[in-house]
């Protein structure tokens, strides 16, 4: 009694708090005189023992992932590519002048060049997604399980755009474990993630974090490139790999970093499930083809807020809008303001290209827009980009600078593969690889505007101003900068 009068003395003067009020009594209250000595004791199981089960709830995730882990761990794999690169000699002979001066053709060497990242069956025959820039250019790809057998790989589709790649595995019948998709326009910022996959060669490796931001997009708006923030550790190796929800679903695909010394520092951008999921069924069908609204625009400003009486900056400002389009066929037009699609803010041409990206053509959208000033909401029904002219792909033979480029016709769709603006017109290289064009410094991408003064506006107009001549005045288009060639024959 002595030591309980004295604790509510102590509480009543404040020397001690609840807790401490709380704690000591219930210490005290547990306390009992020593007992006779007890027969020793049966031993313990160790932990090793101890059944493991999935989480069913909250306070049991916080205690442990290893449920989690244990099942969807199985399904992330090793990705290594292998690719033969041509490196110069010494520059000075690879000048195209100096060859042609002495007759001579490129000097270069032949290196082997090895990459490493993680992927993710997503199909129990075999089918891996990965990263495109993980087996770019590779022309020996092996995967390795989770159980270090290791298989041939065969790439089933590679979409730059995306940044995703499927590969295919012989497994000659077994079934092999699978991460399902989940569903990462439920992410919020704030859930808990965690990241598998290879990082530097290791071995497999799980990291846990949070989602630290959505709808982060990078600086070209012609593209779907949407990424999941998250600070769980991402390094060289995990990209590719997996970044699942708590409950084991995929949120998404590692695919890259922010950090100044090439390590993790907190800042990995993986991107959603939801657009992976779209690439693999492209995959099904024979090929992904993302549908478009028939629109380009850019994010409405304070300044633009302003001027169009919004209560603030929100929104995606239409510049151009395609003739015929599924926009203009709803009457959108240059000016107008999309606000929202299927009830999700956009707040740039990235996201509204993502939630496009996301659905198939001929799907119906409903889109939130600001049309001369007052608010409504239209039906958008989805279509392919128009292959208008047609492609009319051609390599370039003959003696002249553009020797064995392979070019198009530029339509909306040639635009969108190439990650282009989506109005722009005239004849663009799509590849130049090693040939005599490479070697003057072409690149995919670059439209040709003029030939010796020749506007050139199609592929037949080109291969005419190519023709019958020794000397080459050519005025090329790089990214909306104006670069001119001169080259004698």
């Amino acid at each position: 009694m002595t030591w309980i009068m004295e604790m509510v003395k102590m509480y009543r003067s404040g020397l001690i708090g609840v807790a401490a009020f709380v704690l000591l009594g219930g210490a005290l209250y547990t306390y009992t005189a020593p007992a006779a000595p007890a027969a020793k004791p049966a031993p313990v199981a160790g932990p090793a023992s101890a059944p493991r089960e999935v989480p069913r709830n909250m306070a049991q995730v916080q205690w442990s992932f290893a449920p989690v882990v244990k099942r969807v761990a199985p399904a992330v794999v090793n990705v290594y590519s292998r690719s033969t690169v041509q490196t110069a000699v010494n520059p000075f002979f690879n000048d195209p002048f100096f060859q042609r001066f002495f007759g001579i053709g490129p000097q270069s060497q032949r290196r082997v060049q090895q990459s490493l990242g993680s992927g993710v069956i997503v199909r129990a025959d075999g089918l891996i997604l990965t990263n495109n820039h993980v087996i770019q250019g590779g022309t020996d790809i092996v995967v390795s399980l989770s159980d270090k057998r290791e298989f041939k790989a065969k790439v089933q589709l590679a979409d730059p755009r995306t940044d995703l790649a499927l590969l295919k595995i012989d497994t000659r019948g077994e079934r092999l474990p699978i991460v399902e998709f989940g569903n990462s326009d439920s992410l919020a910022v704030g859930d808990v993630v965690l990241a598998i996959g290879d990082p530097f060669g290791v071995g497999q490796t799980v990291t846990m974090g949070i989602v630290s931001a959505l709808a982060r997009a990078n600086s070209d708006a012609t593209n779907a490139q949407f990424f999941i923030q998250t600070d769980a550790a991402i390094n060289p190796g995990n990209s590719g790999g997996a970044l699942v929800t708590i409950d084991g679903k995929l949120a998404g695909i590692n695919t890259s970093i922010v950090s100044p010394s090439g390590g993790n520092v907190g800042i990995g951008f993986a991107i959603p499930s939801n657009l992976a999921r779209r690439v693999v069924e492209g995959a099904a069908s024979g090929g992904i083809r993302f549908p478009w609204i028939g629109a380009d625009g850019q994010p409405v400003t304070a300044e633009i807020a302003g001027a169009l009486k919004l209560a603030r900056p929100q929104g995606v400002l239409l510049k151009t809008v395609y003739p015929g389009g599924p926009a203009a066929q709803v009457g959108l037009k240059t000016g107008d303001v999309i606000a929202a699609v299927d009830g999700v803010d956009v707040d740039d041409m990235q996201a509204l290209n993502y939630r496009v990206s996301t659905r198939k053509a001929g799907d119906t959208v409903k889109a939130k827009v600001v049309s001369d000033g007052r608010w409504r909401e239209v039906m958008l029904r989805l279509a392919l980009p128009p292959e208008s002219p047609r492609r009319a792909t051609t390599t370039i033979g003959g003696r002249n600078p553009l020797t064995g480029a392979r070019v198009e016709n530029l339509s909306p769709a040639v635009a969108i593969d190439l990650q282009m603006n989506l109005f722009s017109k005239g004849v663009v290289i799509r590849s130049a690889g090693e040939s005599f064009a490479a070697q003057y410094g072409f690149q995919p991408g670059d439209i040709i505007r003029s030939v010796n003064g020749r506007g050139v506006g199609s592929v037949d107009q080109l291969k005419g101003a190519l023709e019958g001549t020794r000397h080459w005045d050519m005025v090329i288009d790089r990214a909306g900068r104006r670069l001119s060639l001169r080259v004698d024959g």
